[in-house]
This record gives structure tokens, sequence and C-alpha cells, in this order.
């Protein structure tokens, strides 16, 4: 039981938060009537708080404007170190949440970690008119709660758009996500349960380990190549194993990190053999949209004739980071997916799903892409060139036929890792290889971003990471 008088436990309660820096120096303190009405205290007592708050020297009265916060004197006794932050993290990829963090805690002045394209080639303004005039029409759209599926025209025109790849999808049964991030892991939830076996490939993204560790699922790792993606015979071997492969997830076009794009015989080939070990095929299309060519290349789903596959995508990548909508066809899976979505969170929100649809059924949408694809075309090989020029000989980078990512081989004995940390001490953030991967084979590989536009700052950037991985050796 607190025995101090309550004018000043609420006086310690306000020092803590002055302190911590939850009320900032020059802010303005909570009004004598304010702290009686919020915290049911007499008016003596709220004085009294006051006035002990400037004998602390954290407060000052200024004449007919109210209190105000001073900066605090600091603490007699230094505070306990805080625990290391993968503390927080028990149970997810240690090592892809420790470089997150590390990530946050620095000034970034120059991002290559980030994916997304810099936000003026998103046609923001455009959608922005559309939320309005859905807003217009429908003045009580924000007081109503939207379908678990999602907007039926959006999933009408996902359908339509998907057949440009030859890929049949059924409106009735995809469902609107949050992001792929959302899909990925409904599909995993609907065919797998704690102690389960999936296949990935090798490297790939981060954040599919760490959903996969956080629903407690083992990982068997399939090596890819920038060239041709998943290794089939690897990949044929590993299922010939006793150990059961109940899920593989891949990414057939421009997977992350590497951009590579599966030839279709060996979709059609990966396809069958999946079918034939009865391992459910989880199909990553989230980039498949900005590989560069006006022929959409077919997916998976193309290939699949026994209902095998579910297909998830992402508009977060080429269309509006900001709204994160994705999708997921589950097939017979569907049912289970759409119960788990509305046990998960519910339907997404109305609003971007109307913008969204009133944007991709014009031809505009059509437009937007192929300007997106043709500057994302310059900007990487401008990235490629820049990479070439400044860093170690012997340095290998690829050549994707699309997308905003680089995948980077370091000459043997480089560390990605520790030009990580030394380039976040300069304000430059890179994603090195260690993470892409429960193993330890990409220490001397990172994954560069290039959405945004190549300006001398990034040049500059560049040529910086170039000197860091120089001086290493």
């Amino acid at each position: 039981m607190n025995t101090l008088p309550l004018y000043r436990q609420l006086a310690n309660h306000y020092l803590d938060a002055i302190r911590s820096g939850t009320l900032k120096t020059g802010e303005r303190f909570p009004s004598i009537r304010l702290m009686m009405e919020k915290h049911a205290v007499s008016l003596s007592t709220a004085v009294q708080v006051c006035r002990e708050l400037e004998g602390q020297g954290v407060l000052e009265a200024r004449p007919r404007s109210g209190n105000y916060i001073r900066q605090p004197e600091p603490l007699p006794h230094p505070l306990p170190p805080a625990p290391q932050d993968v503390d927080a993290y028990v149970g997810i990829h240690q090592q892809v949440s420790s470089v997150l963090k590390a990530s946050q805690r620095a000034t970034i002045k120059v991002n290559f970690a980030n994916p997304y394209c810099a936000a003026q080639l998103y046609p923001l303004k455009t959608l922005q008119d559309h939320m309005v005039k859905a807003l217009r029409q429908n003045p009580q759209l924000l007081g109503t709660t939207a379908p678990t599926s999602g907007n039926l025209e959006l999933r009408n025109i996902l359908a339509r758009r998907a057949l440009t790849s030859k890929t049949h999808l059924n409106a009735e049964k995809i469902v609107i996500t949050n992001g792929a991030t959302e899909a990925l892991n409904l599909a995993l939830r609907a065919v797998t349960q704690p102690g389960d076996t999936v296949a990935v490939e090798s490297p790939t993204f981060h954040g599919l380990l760490q959903i996969l560790e956080s629903l407690n699922l083992r990982v068997r790792e399939v090596p890819a190549t920038a060239d041709y993606g998943i290794n089939l015979f690897a990949l044929e071997q590993l299922l010939r194993d006793p150990e059961p492969i109940r899920a593989l997830i891949v990414m057939p076009n421009l997977q992350n990190p590497l951009g590579s794009i599966m030839p279709d015989s060996h979709k059609a080939r990966l396809v069958q053999l999946c079918a034939e070990h009865a391992t459910v095929l989880i199909e990553d299309d989230t980039y498949g949209d900005l590989v560069d060519t006006e022929q959409p290349l077919s997916t998976l789903k193309y290939w699949d004739h026994s209902d095998n596959l579910i297909y998830c995508a992402s508009l977060n990548k080429t269309l509006a980071p900001g709204m994160r909508l994705g999708w997921i066809s589950a097939g017979r899976w569907h049912d289970r997916v759409e119960m788990l979505k509305h046990s998960q969170s519910r339907g997404c929100e109305a609003l971007s799903q109307l913008a969204v649809s009133a944007f991709m059924k014009t031809p505009s949408y059509e437009r937007y892409l192929r300007r997106l694809r043709k500057i994302l075309t310059q900007q990487r090989q401008q990235m490629r060139t820049a990479i070439l020029r400044h860093f170690p000989q012997d340095t290998c980078v690829t050549e994707p036929r699309g997308g905003t990512l680089l995948w980077v081989e370091l000459p043997p004995g480089f560390s990605s890792m520790r030009l990580f940390h030394e380039g976040l001490k300069v304000g430059i953030q890179i994603l090195p290889g260690d993470i892409f991967s429960n193993g330890s084979g990409f220490g001397h590989y990172l994954r560069i971003a290039c959405g945004a536009p190549f300006t001398p700052k990034i040049e500059e950037a560049v040529a910086t990471l170039g000197q860091l991985l120089k001086n290493q050796a």
C-alpha cells in the first residue's frame, strides 16, 4: 500500500513522465482544472502537485499562460541499464529482430533497406481524390464495417487482371488482407500445425522467417539462384526424405532478395512435384506486376490442376504501401482462410479498397505501371553501376528483370553484418545477407534497394559504403 500523500503520488507520476520524455521540455503542463477532473482530486491537492514539481525544478509558472515543463535536473543515481532489446523478441527470429531494432535506433539519412518505391513514384494524389469521392458518395462509410473477404468490386478487378497472366481466380474466393504478410500468415495457419515442417527458398525474405518461427514451424531451406530460382533437384531430394514437408513457400517472379524469375518449365515441374508429394504450394506474387515486360509472366497458379496451391499477392510494392492491401486465393482452403481472417483481424477497412478499385478499373492504372517499370529499370541500372564502381573489386551484383532490389555478393572475407553496423553510424542503412537465412552462408551478401530516384546523395552513400568495405580489407 502506498503511504505517500496523494499529492506526492501524483507529483511522482508526472515526474516520471517528464524524465522519460512522455512530457517534453517546453510543453504545457496539464491545468489545475484538468488534473481535478482526470484524477478526481481537490483544488488544494492539484495545487500541491504543481508546487511539488516546481520545487523539483521541472515546472515553471508563466503569468496568464499556465505551467510549462522545464528541463529536469539529472537523476541523483544513474538508472540501471536496460535489458537487451532482443529479449523482447523471445520466440521470434532474434537475428532479424536485432538488425531491425538497431536500424530503429539509428538516424537514417539514406535507406537502402526499404524495398518500396519512393513516395513520389506512387499515384498518391489520384488515390486521395478517389478517397474523397468515395466519402462524398457514402458519408457513413467510416461508420460501417467491411465484409471479411473485402470489397467485391476490388476482388472482381483482381480476378480479371489475373487472366492476363493466364491465371484463373474466383473472385468469390479471394480474401482481401492486410498486405502479403497477413496473406502468408493465413495460408500457413490454414494448412499447418505447430511443429510441422515448411520448406523455403534460400536465401529468402527475412520477414517470412519471422512468420514461420512465430507459428512454431520447422524450416527446411532449399538453395535458389538468381538465374532460375529454387533448385528443383535439391527440392526433389528433400521431398523424398522421410520427414514430410507440409508446405513450400516460393516467389517464382522477382524473388526477394534474388530477383530471380523461374522459367515456365521449372514452374510446371515445381507444381507437379509438390502435388506428387502432397506438399501444399504457397505462391507469393508480391512483385509480379513490376516485371519489365508488357506481357505478364505466368504464375504457378496457372500450372496448378489439382487445387494444391494457395496464391498470395499484394499491392504494397506496386501501388500504395500505406494502404497495406494484399489478397489470398486459397482454393479448397478458402472457408478455413475466411474463418481465420475473421477471427484474426476481421475485414480490412473499406475506404482504401474503394479508392484502389476505382483507380485500377481505369486505363490510367496500366499507364502508371508502365511508367513505374521504366523508372525502376533506370534506377536499378544506375545503382548497379555505382556499386560496381565503388565497391571492392570482384563484387558481383544481380541484374533482375524488374522490381526494386539488388542482391550483392562481396568478395570472400568481407562481412555484410559489419558493413551494416558501420553504415548505421554514418546514417546509411542496408540489409545484411545473414538475415535472409537461418544458416550462415550469406555473411558476405547484402540486399540493396533502389526504389528511390538516383541522385548525387545516393551516389555519395554508395561510395561511402564502398570505402567502409575497403577498410575491412
